[in-house]
């Protein structure tokens, strides 16, 4: 018996200390990811196979790739909370070591996302954020604001400062948005002679953005100018002054850089665009994820800065238009 009991106690000394190397050495910055799950980081992106999000994801990829972590990519097929939410359970299961989410809604995904912080994964906010400031590890988005100002302004001289300009926002509660009609607000009371007719929801659906342009044109024919605060908004917005015989007349600014919308700008569907970087994005959501998985410090908030695109410099701000493909 005293022989067993020997051999029994070996073993289970044996089994501690293996579990022990394990532990000291098995984990990346800390909480319940074994190694490899630590090296693995997800992207979960607004919407499925839109080109800001996957120009973010190249900047994105190539960071990763750097650092010698691996990305994958799960994204919804609409910017809607109810089909990210699901996305985000299903990322848990596999307990990543970092997560790079841009939310849907500024409220409905933060529960979700805390469920991944309190499982230990790391979670960066890229483009867009929730009210709930205690869930990420780092925030990276456009000075969305910024933004808004730089597209009053454009939208004021390309109008002559005068008439009646219309705000094309997506959906309440998107926070990048809102500060784009934010700052616009903000910048075109400086303009006496402008008035602003306020902003109108779309739902992210150009065919509902074509719709208002063309009612608010019959309900205003003064109607001088638009500010679409997004990508589909602004193709939307595009097609509703085609229709109504007012392109060119009407001054439309978007925001982003799609193919679509540079298309639009050579052609004068558009006037103005409002670039932002999301490659740039995505390469400091990576930047930032690595850090926190790996002990390192992290920064709370980074902007990225935007810029104004017009027909006359456009071919010298390529840089700035988005990707379909890597």
């Amino acid at each position: 018996m005293a022989g067993a009991k020997a051999l029994r106690l070996g073993v289970a000394v044996l089994a501690a200390v293996a579990l022990a190397g394990c532990g000291g050495g098995g984990k990346i910055g800390g909480g319940n990811n074994s190694g490899q799950a630590s090296k693995k980081l997800v992207l979960i992106p607004g919407v499925k196979a839109e080109p800001f999000y996957i120009s973010m994801r190249c900047g994105a990829e190539e960071e990763a790739k750097k650092r010698g972590y691996e990305l994958t990519e799960q994204a919804p097929d609409k910017f809607e909370a109810g089909l990210q939410t699901p996305i985000v359970t299903g990322v848990l299961a596999t307990k990543p070591g970092g997560v790079l989410i841009a939310p849907t809604d500024d409220k409905a995904m933060a529960r979700p996302m805390a469920d991944l912080k309190n499982a230990g994964i790391k979670v960066v906010e890229v483009d867009t954020k929730v009210t709930d400031a205690s869930i990420s590890v780092s925030k990276i988005s456009s000075n969305n604001e910024q933004g808004g100002r730089k597209a009053a302004e454009t939208l004021a001289k390309l109008v002559g400062e005068k008439g009646s300009v219309l705000v094309l926002n997506t959906k309440a509660g998107t926070s990048t948005t809102d500060m784009r009609a934010k700052g616009f607000e903000e910048e075109i009371k400086k303009y006496p002679n402008i008035k602003y007719l306020g902003q109108q929801y779309t739902d992210n659906e150009p065919a509902k953005a074509a719709q208002i342009v063309s009612s608010t044109l019959s309900a205003n024919p003064d109607l001088a100018g638009v500010f679409a605060t997004n990508l589909n908004t602004g193709e939307g917005a595009s097609t509703g002054l085609r229709n109504a015989g007012k392109t060119g007349a009407v001054k439309l600014v978007g925001f982003d850089a799609s193919p679509k919308q540079v298309d639009e700008l050579r052609k004068g569907g558009v006037d103005a665009l409002i670039a932002q970087d999301p490659a740039g994005i995505g390469r400091r959501g990576v930047e930032q994820a690595v850090s926190a998985i790996e002990g390192k410090s992290t920064e709370g908030e980074i902007q990225t800065d935007l810029v104004a695109i017009t027909r006359d410099d456009m071919d010298q701000q390529s840089k700035y238009f988005y990707k379909t493909t890597c």
